[in-house]
C-alpha cells in the first residue's frame, strides 16, 4: 500500500484579530488547518464563517484564494501516513463537511490555553484543536499534549511534521498555476 501526504498549514493572515493573539502568543503563525491535497484546495479548519466577523467561528472549508488569506504568511507542513490512515483521517473529516452547523467555534477553549485548563466542549473546537483531534481520532498524535490545549506553534514543533515551505501563501498558490514546484526550499 502506497503512503499519502497530509499537509498541516499554519498561516497569520494580519488580521486585528489574529494580531491580538499573537500579542499574547508571540508565535509567527496562529491558525492552523488541515489540508488533504498538495495544491490546498480541501483546507480544512475552524474559524471564521464570515470573513468581516472573527466573533461567528465554526468548522468551514477554507478559500485560500480568498480577501482574507490575499496577504497571509505560511509555514506549511507534511506528514507522511499509510492510504488506510489517510482515508481514516479524511472520513473522519468528511463528517464535520457533511454537518458543519453542528459545530462552533471553541472561543472558551482559546481562553483555556492561556489559562492552562482544558476545556473540551461538545461539537466545539477552535483552529489547533480541530487539527490535532483529526489525528487523534485515528489514533496517530502530533503532539505530547491533549488536542485541548495544543496551540499552532506546538504543530509547528511537531516532530512528526516536515517543513515543506515558509513564506507568502500567495507564493504557494502561484506555484500550483503556473505549475512550477509547489514548495520551493526551505
Amino acid at each position: 500500500m502506497k503512503n499519502k501526504r497530509i499537509y498541516i498549514l499554519l498561516s497569520d493572515t494580519g488580521t486585528w484579530f489574529t494580531r491580538m493573539i499573537k500579542l499574547y502568543t508571540k508565535a509567527e503563525h496562529n491558525h492552523a488547518s488541515i489540508a488533504f491535497d498538495d495544491e490546498l484546495r480541501e483546507v480544512y479548519s475552524f474559524g471564521r464563517k464570515s470573513p468581516g466577523n472573527p466573533f461567528v467561528g465554526g468548522f468551514v472549508k477554507e478559500d485560500l484564494q480568498s480577501e482574507l488569506f490575499r496577504k497571509a504568511s505560511c509555514a506549511v507542513f507534511s506528514c507522511e501516513v499509510s492510504e488506510r490512515k489517510y482515508n481514516q483521517l479524511r472520513e473522519y473529516v468528511r463528517r464535520f463537511e457533511q454537518e458543519p452547523q453542528r459545530y462552533k467555534y471553541n472561543l472558551l477553549g482559546v481562553l483555556g490555553i492561556m489559562l492552562k485548563i482544558r476545556v473540551k466542549r461538545e461539537n466545539a473546537f477552535f483552529c489547533s484543536q480541530f487539527v490535532a483531534t483529526v489525528f487523534e481520532q485515528s489514533g496517530h498524535s502530533l503532539v505530547p499534549k491533549c488536542a485541548s490545549l495544543t496551540t499552532p506553534a506546538d504543530l509547528g514543533r511537531s516532530e512528526a511534521l516536515k517543513l515543506m515551505y515558509r513564506g507568502e501563501l500567495r507564493q504557494t498558490m502561484l506555484s500550483s498555476e503556473t505549475g512550477s514546484e509547489m514548495y520551493p526550499a526551505v
